[in-house]
């Protein structure tokens, strides 16, 4: 016998979006185009390389960025969409994680480029190059400022029974809008090493400084950038198995009642911080409906789908599973 039930009868889009990160986003691709556009012409007009390979890097944030928004945008307009079994949510997964693998170009360059100026430097324009990366800094550090929001964790408490308290933490996490922040803070990190390596270069002659920070700088942007790929596309390829909402679930189940052997258990992130599962279990008491099994996972207000399966546990079963 199988039984389904949804946890939301109404509609499969768990997750309301973040209209504030999308408007924030927007600003914040505006403010970057805007210096992507006075970089690469400050670089043509007073014919410094420094200034157009940084509006040229420049450019690459401002279409994460862009990405970022668009995702939002699309997220929206398909949350209606039924070919979307589980709701458009994952669209802005997908943008974050197609956004981590630009950031991973962009080290990989910034790697290459460094190398190449150690090994044959190159003439710098240190004043307009100083002058056009604290500028840069600033809009970076404004756009970071406008980004840095609730993407972080936040704790949940679930009240099992009237003398069990359990707390467990949960990420609700917007992971497109982290994006957008990483690929900010990384320009913003890039500029000060370029503004350190600047006046060193000018005022101490340390010329190498400019290529070694880049080579540090490109470091640190792969390391922010391959966190980022992990933990999206764990989410993109449904590998929620070691979550601590699976236990939670087991637990949920192993307290309804003693005969009860869950077979099969399969969850999936849905929404930040929000889950769909699929459990069979079985079960020697014949009275245990699905609705019961509800009840008990609604202590867990981040498993909002839920589709269940209830067979019989046969005599002899159970007395294998005693011998055990």
């Amino acid at each position: 016998m199988t039984n389904n039930i949804l946890l939301d009868k109404h509609h499969h889009q768990f997750d309301k979006g973040n209209p504030l990160a999308q408007k924030k986003i927007l600003w914040a691709t505006i403010l970057t185009g805007v210096m992507m556009i006075a970089e690469i012409s400050g670089g043509m007009i007073f014919n410094s390389m420094a200034l157009l390979a940084d509006g040229w890097h420049m450019s690459s944030h401002m279409v994460a960025l862009g990405l970022a928004y668009l995702a939002y945008r699309a997220a929206r307009y398909y949350s209606e969409d039924s070919r979307f079994c589980f709701g458009s949510w994952k669209i802005e997964v997908l943008a974050g994680y197609s956004s981590a693998i630009l950031l991973m170009v962009v080290a990989l360059v910034m790697c290459f480029s460094s190398i190449e100026r150690l090994f044959n430097p190159v003439t710098i324009y240190y004043n307009e190059a100083i002058w056009i990366a604290v500028v840069g800094l600033m809009v970076n550090l404004i756009c970071a400022w406008l980004l840095h929001d609730d993407y972080s964790h936040h704790h949940h408490s679930h009240q099992h029974h009237a003398d069990h308290d359990h707390s467990h933490h949960h990420e609700h996490q917007d992971l497109n809008q982290k994006a957008a922040f990483i690929h900010v803070v990384a320009d913003a990190a890039t500029s000060v090493l370029a503004i350190v390596a600047l006046f060193a270069g000018k005022y101490f002659g340390w010329n190498f400084l400019d290529a070694v920070l880049g080579i540090l700088g490109a470091v640190l942007v792969a390391k922010w950038s391959w966190g980022l790929i992990r933990q999206t596309g764990k989410i993109l390829l449904d590998a929620e198995m070691q979550e601590p909402v699976v236990e939670e679930i087991k637990e949920v189940i192993e307290q309804i009642d003693s005969t009860i052997k869950l077979n099969d258990l399969h969850v999936w992130q849905v929404g930040k911080g929000k889950f769909a599962c699929i459990l069979s279990v079985q079960t020697a008491n014949s009275l245990l409906t699905p609705k019961q099994i509800k009840q008990a996972l609604s202590v867990h207000e981040e498993i909002v789908h839920a589709s269940i399966e209830i067979n019989p546990l046969h005599q002899d079963d159970l007395k294998l599973a005693e011998t055990y």
